[in-house]
């Protein structure tokens, strides 16, 4: 494909974006949507502005053309965004009040989804402009939708993966027994950037008893023989997310460590297998942990079994009891399910699946069988 035909491609791609956030506002009954910089507002238009206390805001609107509102400082980069070509961009200046602009092109009253992160200076100088509108998050107006995943964010998610194998299979290469936590998590950083990561979200080395903390935040305790070591990390590449857990053991581990890494296996084998459109996230959860409590383990999965993935690490949906909405193709999620036993260890495997048209996809692919380390 030529660089032409693929940035017509993206713009598409954006365009489609827009429209279908149009309907789902229009679904919900929804007057329209206003998105802030951040995840959304990059994911619908490609437009990645730092976030200041100058206003700029995507206004979508069902019948009405989407604009965008951009300091007029800054409506050069704006205009260079790549999902730029359908929409309109609005400039305003200094000295002159942005809120009433957005306001003036406000077509209706009613309610709005307005980005999470919005900053708060923001949202309440829009209800201040706008006081016959209220405003409600997107995850909790339109909670799906960035989940369901086109083509094109497959692939990127896929790559992502990739990269986090390879990650992976290096870093078990390397020394552990030995070295501090915080020097491993520095090379699974490295090493995520070098297999083309923009950007590191979190590298989890959790050895021995910290192990037993899911989100253990990796220190100075130096690895020892015999460790049980939880790594789990992941970051941004091209935009998407990848987000993987492997369990190793420095030396030859206990019968009970065999014992519990292999039962956390078949949960999340058994989890992904569950896998398929119409399957409501509660029940993939379900499957994962009713292995683990028919063992024995029940009390010590303390975490949900996932979330979702996408261009933020952590998003809708989430796999966890009382999630009704259904598996969808495209949807990409993680299945992470671990045991914790405190003050000994803990394991966690995990994976990003794609719902397809007849299961789950793996987007990891390393080993699941627990690796031995030096």
């Amino acid at each position: 494909m030529t660089d032409a035909a693929s940035a017509a491609s993206a713009s598409e791609n954006y365009a489609a974006r827009m429209e279908r956030a149009v309907r789902c506002a229009a679904q919900a009954r929804m007057a329209g949507l206003i998105v802030m910089p951040g995840p959304t507002l990059t994911w619908l238009c490609g437009y990645r502005p730092v976030e200041t206390e100058r206003l700029t805001a995507l206004l979508l609107v069902p019948g009405g053309k989407p604009r965008l509102f951009v300091p007029e400082l800054e409506r050069h980069d704006a205009e260079k965004a790549p999902g730029v070509d359908p929409l309109t961009v609005t400039g305003w200046r200094d000295g002159e009040d942005p809120y009433a602009v957005v306001a003036g092109h406000l077509t209706a009253p009613g309610r709005y989804g307005v980005s999470d992160n919005t900053w708060a200076l923001h949202l309440l100088a829009l209800q201040r402009a706008c006081p016959d509108a209220s405003f409600a998050a997107l995850t909790e107006a339109l909670p799906m939708l960035r989940a369901v995943k086109d083509a094109f964010e497959v692939e990127r998610m896929a790559a992502a993966g990739a990269a986090a194998d390879a990650t992976y299979e290096e870093i078990v290469q390397l020394p552990f027994a030995g070295r501090r936590e915080n020097e491993v998590a520095a090379d699974l950083a490295r090493l995520l950037r070098r297999y083309g990561h923009s950007q590191v979200d979190f590298t989890i080395v959790g050895s021995g008893p910290n192990g037993a903390n899911p989100h253990h935040e990796a220190g100075d305790r130096v690895i020892g023989n015999g460790d049980m070591v939880v790594l789990d990390f992941g970051g941004l590449l091209d935009g998407y997310g990848s987000d993987t857990t492997r369990t190793v053991h420095v030396g030859e581990p206990t019968a009970e460590e065999r014992k519990v890494h292999d039962l956390v296996r078949e949960a999340q084998q058994a989890a992904f297998e569950a896998v398929r459109p119409g399957v409501a996230c509660q029940e993939i959860d379900r499957v994962a942990r009713q292995v683990i409590s028919r063992a024995g383990y029940g009390e010590y999965f303390v975490h949900r079994t996932g979330h979702g993935i996408g261009v933020t690490t952590h998003e809708p949906p989430y796999l966890v009891e009382g999630e009704h909405l259904p598996l969808v193709p495209g949807m990409c999620f993680s299945i992470e399910p671990g045991i914790y036993l405190p003050g000994r260890f803990g394991v966690r495997i995990e994976d990003i699946v794609v719902c397809t048209e007849t299961g789950g996809r793996r987007l990891n692919n390393t080993a699941r069988e627990m690796w031995i380390v030096s």
